[in-house]
């Protein structure tokens, strides 16, 4: 099937949210099949997420609470890309303000849409290495702490259900996967 026989048209666009990291709209299109449908888009600016391994081959990990769902998270360090950011210095300046370390080496392992069915959000993923300490400095409304992790205590957190975090777990599957970790 050609791509065209599969591709929606936007007939018209309605947007009923404009917030700090989000914008919420609502189009009408038109379907391949002539008729029309209505979708809701989360816009988001896109994002990062660092798999830090230190000189020891730990992983450094980040614990959170997170308000949508409730609970404190396992994660990888993270965060959205500011207007006119590049992907690597948005993961530069989050590893650094999340755990107060710096990459000697940043190196970009895969690009992915993190819910296409709503929302726009692309998330880069990098592999930060040669840590060396920085200044780091959480934002205002962040409360973290920092974890270093070996790859057995990593393996044995994903196979008990600690780690439910996508990114985090795409992430770390990915490096352990290919070796680097």
């Amino acid at each position: 099937m050609d791509c065209h026989e599969l591709s929606e048209t936007k007939v018209k666009s309605n947007t009923v949210y404009q917030g700090k990291m989000i914008n919420l709209r609502v189009d009408q299109v038109r379907l391949p099949s002539g008729r029309t449908s209505s979708r809701e888009v989360v816009e988001h600016p896109g994002s990062v997420g660092i798999i830090p391994i230190d000189k020891d081959g730990n992983a450094i990990l980040i614990r959170q609470f997170r308000y949508a769902v409730g609970e404190v998270l396992w994660e990888i360090p993270a965060g959205k890309l500011d207007p006119g950011e590049s992907p690597k210095d948005c993961a530069m300046r989050e590893l650094e303000e999340e755990t107060s370390y710096l990459a000697g080496r940043l190196e970009k392992i895969v690009s992915f849409y993190t819910s296409p069915g709503f929302s726009s959000e692309m998330l880069h993923l990098f592999i930060g290495t040669d840590l060396i300490p920085g200044t780091g400095q959480p934002d205002d409304d962040e409360n973290i702490e920092t974890y270093r992790l070996s790859r057995e205590a990593v393996e044995t957190m994903i196979e008990n259900g600690e780690i439910r975090d996508a990114k985090t777990l795409l992430g770390l599957a990915t490096v352990i996967s290919r070796g680097l970790f």
